[in-house]
């Protein structure tokens, strides 16, 4: 079985926990794409999404899945998006993608977060993905010195505007031990607008794909 296989499998899976008549959360990335597609099976039972990044947007839209704006809901229940890597805590790492901010924020509202990956993404300690940072682009020089002084090599993503016109700098060469303090940390330095870490908002279930099927962990 494939890697996209994996992911594929975990994000089918998430449909069984997508309550009808509802407002469903969605992220980004490529095992979402294979969420989205899942989720436009069901999408004459469902109120609309919020999504998280113009690219989903564009494929919710395209799947005939109407697409929310969260300021004109109060709360919704379940939010999905996948992860870069993914601790025993439901820690994670995201942004790949560049959309960690608008995640972040959707992830806040919902009432439940289910992460769906594949078994890769799984590891004891967090920081062998760079973790991704957004910077406001004036700030980049001086919160690259600031996270170089935490531990990390800090790379400035090449050709990367965010959906809120930000820059993305990569932080190499971490061991996140505690996730939830250098979440803090980092977004604490003046010019960041917020960092990949997900720790003070972890997912509350992870579907994670495999050759041996879907496993759940609650």
């Amino acid at each position: 079985m494939t890697q996209d296989e994996m992911k594929k499998n975990a994000a089918w899976a998430a449909l069984e926990y997508i309550p009808r008549n509802t407002v469903v959360g969605v992220g980004t990335g490529s095992t979402v794409n294979h969420f989205i597609d899942a989720l436009a099976s069901i999408k004459h039972e469902i109120s609309g999404a919020v999504s998280s990044s113009v690219q989903s947007t564009e494929k919710l839209i395209a799947l005939g899945i109407p697409v929310l704006d969260l300021n004109s809901i109060d709360s919704f229940s379940v939010y999905v998006d996948g992860a870069d890597e993914i601790n025993a805590q439901k820690h994670m790492i995201k942004g790949g993608g560049a959309a960690l901010t608008r995640e972040k924020i959707v992830a806040a509202v919902a009432e439940t977060f289910i992460c769906i990956v594949d078994a890769s993404k799984q590891v004891d300690v967090l920081g062998k993905f760079p973790l991704p940072v957004e910077v406001i682009p004036m700030a980049s020089r001086s919160v690259s010195g600031e996270l170089a002084k935490l531990g990390g090599r800090p790379v400035l993503r090449a050709g990367v505007t965010t959906d809120n016109g930000n820059v993305i700098i990569d932080v190499h060469d971490l061991q996140i031990i505690d996730p939830l303090m250098l979440e803090q940390q980092i977004n604490n330095i003046v010019g960041v607008v917020t960092n990949g870490i997900f720790a003070h908002r972890p997912a509350n279930m992870v579907l994670v794909g495999s050759a041996d099927g879907t496993k759940v962990i609650k």
